[in-house]
């Protein structure tokens, strides 16, 4: 068996609250192969964010360790974990996280200045990921000239640009409503099928059932973890 592209072990995480230290994340054990699909579900306070947050290198843990793509990352300082978030980590977010007033094209190539890739090199890898996401005729849109599942498509495509190992969604239908919830997750399949590891943090059950495995928390530990009955 080939090692986990996601290997966690112990892993904690504790918030001080003045004198009060509160266990968000009470010693989570969690393998995630390459090319898998997962829900993370949990209720509010169940410490889904927090995993999140720690899973895309965004926070460090408390205690324990976290192996991503064969680097340990649970030790990394600030700037490591940055230069690994941008090539290893895909994120698209509930509410887009645009840049305003750039084009599609430009939002979506943003990531690709931070790894260091020249305009033109940016330019046509952002236009194939634009054009995978069906938006090749927006790419000098700016935001506000898109609807809300556009945006969310852009932000998809920004995720994809650097070609990252996991592709992290968090409630990535959160502000869509629900026939627009219904592209983006089919789009989220065909990421999927293409050989993408994607995770998706969310609280609603019609749109954890695209994964095929759905791990849920509760009071900081993993509560159940199985396959998703409809893809066996």
């Amino acid at each position: 068996m080939a090692n986990p592209l996601i290997n966690i072990k112990k892993l904690k995480r504790d918030f001080q609250l003045g004198n009060e230290t509160i266990n968000v994340l009470k010693g989570i054990d969690l393998q995630i192969n390459k090319g898998e699909y997962v829900a993370l579900m949990g209720p509010s306070g169940s410490g889904k964010s927090t995993l999140m947050n720690l899973l895309g290198c965004l926070d460090t843990p408390t205690s324990g360790t976290y192996i991503l793509n064969g680097n340990d990352v649970s030790q990394m300082h600030d700037d490591d974990l940055a230069e690994i978030r941008n090539k290893e980590i895909g994120f698209v977010f509930q509410t887009f996280n645009l840049l305003p007033r750039t084009t599609a094209l430009d939002n979506v190539a943003l990531p690709m200045i931070y790894a260091g890739h020249s305009k033109s090199e940016r330019n046509v890898r952002a236009t194939e990921v634009l054009t995978q996401v069906n938006l090749s005729d927006r790419m000098d849109h700016q935001p506000n000239q898109l609807s809300g599942g556009q945006r969310q498509r852009v932000a998809i495509a920004r995720a994809l640009v650097n070609k990252p190992s996991i592709i992290l969604a968090d409630e990535p239908t959160g502000n869509l409503d629900s026939k627009t919830s219904v592209e983006i997750m089919n789009l989220f399949n065909d990421i999927h099928k293409n050989g993408n590891t994607v995770i998706v943090v969310t609280h609603e059950e019609d749109i954890a059932k695209y994964a095929h495995r759905v791990i849920r928390l509760k009071d900081g530990m993993i509560e159940s973890d199985s396959p998703n009955v409809d893809h066996l």
